[in-house]
């Protein structure tokens, strides 16, 4: 089956006919061909312990048809102490390329008692990828999602990552890109669940910054928000939730994980999503059930009773969710003047777009 459009929420089969595995993924572009690469969750069936297996890779000459490259980051099955152990927690792999350096550099997000990064470079993106860092955590409390930023004019590099369930810090890396360095800058400090941010995706258009992020409610979507931002740390503007005339409430039912801007367009940016739980759609009703069920575990001003914490509990919640069966949401990205704006489209083409 040949590909001629991207139809979001629809499954997306790879060059082979399988379900493409690349959630929390990310794309990078270079020798004329795009390479999407995420968490390969083909066995997390949400009744082993299997979390993720591997980092896989895909290849594409229009973004349409996905050819499977294989895992360019294996699972480590022999030892459970090892972070890539499939029954641990990797997440949301992203990759720069240090052109200082000439190598790739993947940083990756590992849950558990207490959240660290791992770093990993290579000498050409599809790896073989080494340890440089594990256990790393810059702040110095447990790290949540993240995503990495490069300034074009100076080749700074720089990570945002959600911490301690409590807020946002932004930090420069290391000139080899392997490390954090200087002071942190703190963003949406002191939210609570489900308001509390996470999902952090970064990308910038005319020098200006856009943060997106989403509430924190495990696998289940919900809102997103925007800020924009000039200086690299702050101060941030809050634009409100880019997704408009969304009946779900819940972002179309997905969370981003990157923004990619098409390098053959002049103003194409493609906002990247999971639907993680594509047989448990949200409206807009139950996603405001579900927003005050959760903030009255951490805020007295919102009520739930006893049963409505009970349904909540018996939801697809994180280990229990089949994230094998996950599909995708990219949608482009409009904007009116400096404002995101992010529309739903049953099926749309990159030649739509000048």
């Amino acid at each position: 089956m040949k590909y001629h459009s991207i139809k979001p929420g629809q499954v997306w089969l790879d060059t082979e006919g399988k379900r493409i595995q690349a959630h929390g993924g990310s794309i990078f572009y270079e020798n004329d061909t795009y390479y999407w690469y995420g968490e390969n969750k083909e066995k997390t069936d949400g009744k082993s312990r299997i979390w993720t297996w591997g980092v896989r890779c895909y290849s594409s000459k229009d973004l349409y048809n996905w050819k499977d490259e294989g895992l360019i980051i294996k699972p480590v099955t022999d030892d459970k102490k090892s972070h890539l152990h499939p029954n641990n927690y990797l997440d949301r792999p992203h990759i720069l390329k240090n052109e200082k350096t000439g190598k790739y550099v993947c940083w990756l997000k590992f849950s558990g008692k207490i959240g660290c990064f791992g770093v990993m470079t290579a000498e050409h993106l599809m790896g073989p990828y080494t340890m440089v860092r594990d256990n790393l955590i810059p702040y110095g409390k447990g790290i949540g999602d993240f995503d990495l930023a490069v300034e074009d004019e100076s080749g700074k590099a720089y990570i945002y990552f959600e911490y301690d369930h409590n807020g946002i810090a932004a930090m420069e890396l290391s000139e080899d890109y392997t490390d954090v360095k200087g002071e942190a800058s703190l963003m949406y400090v002191g939210l609570k669940p489900p308001f509390t941010r996470e999902g952090v995706t970064l990308f910038t258009r005319n020098r200006l910054h856009y943060l997106l992020t989403s509430g924190m409610i495990g696998y289940i979507p919900n809102p997103s928000e925007i800020a924009v931002f000039r200086e690299w740390k702050g101060p941030l503007t809050i634009q409100g939730n880019p997704h408009r005339n969304d009946k779900s409430g819940a972002s179309f039912n997905s969370q981003i994980s990157a923004v990619f801007k098409h390098p053959k367009k002049k103003d194409l940016y493609i906002a990247l999503a999971d639907r993680w739980l594509p047989d448990f759609l949200l409206t807009k009703e139950k996603s405001e059930w579900l927003e005050r069920v959760v903030a009255s575990n951490f805020d007295k001003r919102y009520k739930s009773t006893l049963l409505e914490k009970i349904r909540l509990s018996k939801m697809p919640l994180l280990g229990r969710a089949d994230t094998s069966r996950s599909d995708y949401i990219w949608l482009p990205i409009k904007f009116e003047g400096e404002q995101a704006v992010i529309e739903w489209y049953d099926e749309w083409t990159v030649e739509q777009f000048v």
